[in-house]
């Protein structure tokens, strides 16, 4: 049963937030919406309309939430295999869909409420994007763990 240790989840937590990011990124433009998460947390954390948001933020702020939520992934994977006692291919199944549910959840419940300028009518299609987009994000990043589990 391969584990993780602290220093390893560490240095590939990061590396396989942006590498996940970047697969999420081939996805965002063929969605209607799939631009838009970005610049609403561009937007919340300025202040400003989503359609004003600073484009280059925007990049940024993605680029490190998905570095940090690969940080993420790796301690939730290592937490499951922890608690439950279980080999890798067991906690990537457990902990897939619980970080799929952590990131749909947070930015249906954090910054999208607080997002300037968006009418009713786009939020759930602006939902339903940004959750293909952290799917996408979800499978990269678990692939990713797996190939690294067994190398």
């Amino acid at each position: 049963m391969a584990t993780l240790s602290l220093s390893a989840g560490l240095v590939l937590g990061p590396i396989v937030g942006l590498l996940a990011t970047l697969a999420m990124d081939r996805v965002m433009p063929r969605l209607p919406e799939g631009a838009t998460a970005p610049r609403v947390a561009a937007g919340v954390l300025t202040g400003t309309p989503v359609d004003r948001a600073p484009e280059r933020l925007a990049t940024r702020v993605h680029y490190v939430a998905g570095g940090g939520a690969g940080l993420l992934f790796v301690g939730l994977l290592s937490a499951v295999q922890a608690a439950l006692g279980v080999g890798i291919a067991v906690a990537l199944a457990v902990a897939g869909p619980a970080m799929l549910a952590l990131m749909v959840g947070f930015f249906a419940l954090v910054p999208l409420p607080r997002a300037q300028g968006l009418p009713r009518q786009r939020l759930p299609r602006i939902r339903r994007d940004w959750a293909l987009c952290a799917a996408t994000y979800v499978a990269a990043a678990t692939l990713l763990v797996a190939v690294a589990a067994a190398v």
